[in-house]
């Protein structure tokens, strides 16, 4: 017989003895970029676009990073690979405040103070700062295998992304949706700004109740007791209030007390704002450092006193402690009111208190002079897109609180007391008043216009000298990545716009994903998205969420390292079903590099065998290459639903499965040759043509390896890449073959366990008898070979034989000797054993009326089905019994 060696050992010798990720991966993101496979233009396909939710430009990659752009660039690659021309965005977001206190750090550490500098000279520094560090966390995407267009990486304080900003801040404000005034806001006393609502993150917190007694003013003795948690704000006490129902306190109406150590006159008012149950039901009203005492004096035209300088310290209008910290106060003050007689008494009290997002101190309430955005009419378009399914949640579970977020929504505070971001476009005019205007030519043509004064130059103008809230950037950020602000008829905002998925954390929900479908109504009259991917939060096997300060969160870089980056791709996805929190693990990644290790030593394995191009075929492994493409047919199918559904774990697990146990287990087993024989061609061409199906299928997962498999099958041409293929053909499905499979898999189980138990070898040949039941000879040719048997017949079984069934059917293989009759009856007496009470449990259910005529019809069906094989195997396993009791 001539053969035609494929792959001699020269060929072999390509591919290393062990995978390398180290070896594989920088070669094949570099090949990927050189040929330019991540580029996107506008052409006939149907787009698919994601724009990546863009990290601080000074940050560094960690685990929640990870996570979301694994993600994203599975369901890039899927649609690159699918026919779609995908297009992934990347960015840097500028971080206001993050950045700006990294850059006053760097400039302290050196001896500078910002208050040292002009803003043109801090401003220097914090450009400087950003180019140094702006592109390392872009880098590191890079390693992990992020597929973007790099070329299209947008920065929000870049170019077109200022002008677009300024551009939408001057249009909402002539439309009147943007206004300036003084409100109660969230002050940042270490950051030194305003924050938005959703920027204060409130703790529960262990503190203390204090009740203060307030002398009645008058000479008449006496006085009134207030509960209160922050003593060190009675200086700007200006009222006390209490509620006109409150029998208790009757004895107060009309009054006035005296402010404890200051010795202010304030009046008694009612409202039945007051809680009658909390603390005595007499309230002080502090109505610059409290949001509801701040609705009180408006209400009643109380004056207002702020007693803290915007670092937390108190003021001269606080009159006694100026310039000690708020915190230093609190317990001075009680030392000092108990000395004074007017502290009665002090409790154990836990309430919330807000935080700062960014910098974690407690925010201070504060009066101030802020820009803010009207939110009910930008809200109500976006709220509907969601509630009726335009815009789709994964999971749904978060449309609720989104709702209940958007019919409560408050006005935005948009300004920042920062000199790093987006400079507020108001120019203020010697006489007072002030303009909007996108351009300094602009703003003076608008102040020449309000003043009537033809001569004012730019040098009389102030410009504000606030900055905008950075998310005010970075909600036009589906828009303005393709410039569709400023140029709102261009080719790539309409081709990209809408996007198709975002994929983000749950948690800024209301900072960023809220907004960015506001502002896609109001300037694309679009949604700026069609589905939302909400990932789970990364925490540690002991629940903890991952964080620097608690030194729980391992280095994404020295992991991927470590593992490989398809590795820890794996590790990440193995634990992360939609909106579920995460339980990191590093096993995990261990378990994804040796699924690594297992596809390279499958290729190894098929590509070391010998082929024969005019050996013929046998039969186990045609039949083995009609059940493999009927199960690869199902589990693509599969697949592709479960993407569909955005079910990305289990997606990658039943693709996992599919290679590690369904091909490498049972497929290569079935088709390998003999040991030092050929495999005929026909199985060979097959066999590879399976790895390249496979490969296509894992490649958006594990995009590293699969490259790496893919090119090592064949020889190809420069520029080709499995990134790029399209799906491959796959046969019909075929159900009735894979469920005969699943049989023919519990046939082999059952010769192997017989083996096993009875110490056979594997290379001494058996025979297998059909005792009973249905068996379709068909699948012959496989068992025979995965069982070493010589022969498949029906037959009555021996009393020597060691018997197994396979559903209803009963097998039996011949041992040709004594065997143990008491063994094999205690093993089947103990299967009959588990079968009642299995039965039981089935005959209860089918017992209960209200379930037979509740349940659906199939379920109903399938618990008699049940019923049936129990008893059927109960009646042959009993027969087995009777027959080696007689025989004994």
């Amino acid at each position: 017989m001539r053969r035609e060696f494929i792959k001699l050992f020269d060929d072999i010798m390509e591919l290393a003895t062990k995978y390398d990720p180290s070896e594989v991966e920088g070669k094949w993101y570099q090949y990927w970029l050189e040929h330019g496979l991540f580029k996107s233009v506008p052409d006939g396909r149907e787009p698919y676009t994601i724009v990546i939710p863009p990290p601080n430009v000074t940050g560094v990659l960690h685990m929640g990073h990870m996570l979301n752009n694994t993600i994203q660039d599975i369901l890039v690659r899927r649609a690159r690979m699918t026919g779609r021309n995908a297009c992934w965005v990347p960015g840097t977001d500028h971080a206001s405040i993050a950045t700006e206190a990294k850059v006053v750090a760097k400039l302290a550490a050196g001896g500078i103070g910002k208050s040292d500098l002009t803003r043109e000279e801090f401003l220097e520094h914090a450009w400087d700062w950003t180019r140094e560090h702006g592109g390392i966390i872009l880098e590191q995407l890079k390693k992990l295998g992020a597929s973007c267009d790099w070329d299209r990486t947008c920065f929000t304080m870049d170019g077109k992304r200022s002008e677009s900003v300024i551009r939408v801040f001057v249009d909402l404000f002539n439309k009147g949706k943007i206004y300036r005034g003084v409100r109660m806001v969230n002050w940042d006393p270490k950051a030194l700004t305003a924050l938005s609502d959703e920027e204060v993150i409130y703790r529960e917190q262990k503190g203390k109740l204090y009740y203060l007694r307030y002398r009645l003013d008058g000479g008449e003795g006496g006085y009134a007791v207030v509960a209160t948690t922050r003593p060190e704000t009675i200086m700007g006490d200006t009222a006390m209030c209490i509620n006109p129902n409150d029998p208790k306190n009757r004895h107060l109406r009309g009054k006035k007390v005296i402010v404890p150590l200051v010795n202010r006159v304030i009046p008694v008012i009612e409202d039945d704002y007051v809680d009658i149950e909390f603390g005595t039901g007499c309230l002080k009203v502090t109505p610059a450092h409290d949001v509801n005492d701040y609705m009180l004096g408006e209400k009643y035209s109380l004056p207002s006193i702020d007693i803290f300088n915007d670092d937390g310290t108190i003021s001269p209008a606080g009159e006694i402690y100026i310039g000690m910290d708020r915190f230093d106060v609190r317990t001075r003050i009680v030392k000092d009111l108990e000395a004074a007689g007017l502290l009665e008494k002090v409790e154990d009290y836990t309430n919330k208190v807000g935080f700062s997002e960014r910098t974690d101190v407690p925010i201070e309430p504060k009066l101030s002079m802020q820009w803010f955005l009207k939110m009910e009419a930008l809200a109500a378009p976006a709220l509907e897109a969601v509630m009726d399914g335009t815009i789709r949640f994964y999971p749904a579970k978060f449309k609720n609180t989104y709702r209940h977020w958007m019919e409560n929504i408050k006005d935005w505070c948009i300004s920042r007391q920062l000199w790093w971001g987006h400079r507020i476009p108001a120019y203020y005019l010697p006489e007072g008043g002030y303009v909007v205007a996108g351009t300094e030519d602009e703003a003076l043509r608008l102040a020449r216009a309000k003043s009537g004064d033809g001569g004012l130059t730019l040098a009389d103008l102030r410009q504000d000298g606030d900055c905008l809230d950075t998310w005010f950037s970075s909600w036009l950020w589906p828009i303005s990545v393709f410039d569709g602000i400023n140029n709102p008829d261009n080719g790539d905002i309409n081709y990209y716009y809408p996007t198709n998925d975002l994929v983000t954390a749950p948690e800024i929900i209301f900072f960023w994903v809220a907004r960015m479908i506001m502002s896609g109504f109001e300037y694309r009259d679009k949604p700026c998205f069609r589905n939302v991917y909400f990932t789970g939060i990364v925490r540690d096997k002991l629940g903890r969420k991952m964080s620097k300060s608690l030194g729980n969160s391992p280095d994404p870089i020295q992991l991927m390292d470590k593992y490989g980056a398809d590795g820890v791709r794996m590790g990440m996805l193995l634990s992360s079903p939609a909106g579920n929190d995460l339980p990191f693990d590093e096993t995990l990644c261990e378990q994804g590099r040796n699924f690594n290790n297992k596809i390279w030593n499958a290729l190894r394995l098929v590509k070391g065998w010998e082929v024969a191009d005019d050996a013929p075929q046998p039969d186990s492994a045609r039949v083995a290459v009609e059940w493999f493409d009927a199960r690869l047919a199902a589990a693509m199918e599969q697949v592709g639903g479960e993407l569909g559904k955005y079910r990305i774990s289990e997606a990658l697990m039943t693709v996992y499965k599919l290679f590690w146990d369904e091909f490498s287990s049972w497929y290569l087993e079935m088709v390998k040759p003999a040991y030092q024989q050929p495999v005929d061609s026909a199985t060979y061409r097959a066999t590879l043509a399976f790895f390249e199906k496979l490969a296509w299928l894992l490649h958006p997962f594990m995009p590293f390896i699969t490259e790496e498999v893919w090119q090592s099958i064949s020889e190809r041409r420069p520029g080709e890449s499995l990134m790029v293929m399209q799906m491959p053909d796959v046969a019909e499905r075929n159900e009735p073959l894979v469920a005969d499979f699943e049989v023919v898999k519990q046939i082999v189980a059952g010769v192997r366990s017989v083996r096993l138990e009875r110490n056979i070898p594997n290379r001494e040949a058996l025979v297998l008898h059909v005792v009973s039941g249905g068996h379709n000879h068909r699948h012959d040719a496989v068992i025979a070979k995965m069982c070493n048997l010589e022969n498949i017949v029906r037959a009555a079984k021996e009393v020597s034989a060691a018997p197994f069934m396979v559903g209803t059917a009963e097998y039996a293989v011949p041992l040709g000797g004594a065997i143990d009759v008491d063994g094999e009856i205690a093993k089947m007496e103990q299967e009959i054993t588990y079968l009642e009470g299995f039965l039981q449990s089935v005959m209860k259910k089918l017992g209960n009326e209200k379930f037979v005529a509740n349940a659906k019809p199939e379920v109903v069906a399938n618990e008699r089905k049940k019923q049936a094989d129990a008893e059927s195997k109960i009646k042959t396993l009993r027969e087995s019994v009777a027959k080696l009791v007689i025989n004994d």
